[in-house]
């Protein structure tokens, strides 16, 4: 993922360009002084981020992540676990 930085003045003169482009995936930083102030984002980027931070927030998903990490987990294929209905 790329990303470019524009102005605000820039930003606003481009938008519809702009968002294109982050439609396509690039982040595109706006800043005002030479401070960035804000990013355009595609909504499905954002969703990705607002998922991992949900999942980053619930401490059982965090633990077996730490698990996994430390090899302490044993996945199996899902053809090995027995449906309820049978």
């Amino acid at each position: 993922m790329s990303r470019a930085t524009y102005s605000v003045s820039s930003a606003q003169s481009q938008l519809p360009r702009l968002i294109k482009e982050a439609e396509a995936g690039d982040a595109i930083a706006i800043s005002r002084r030479d401070v960035t102030v804000a990013y355009l984002l595609s909504r499905d980027h954002l969703e990705a981020i607002v998922e991992t931070m949900e999942i980053l927030a619930n401490p059982a998903a965090r633990k077996a992540i730490e698990d996994h990490r430390a090899g302490r987990l044993r996945f199996v294929p899902l053809r090995a676990l027995k449906r309820a209905d049978e």
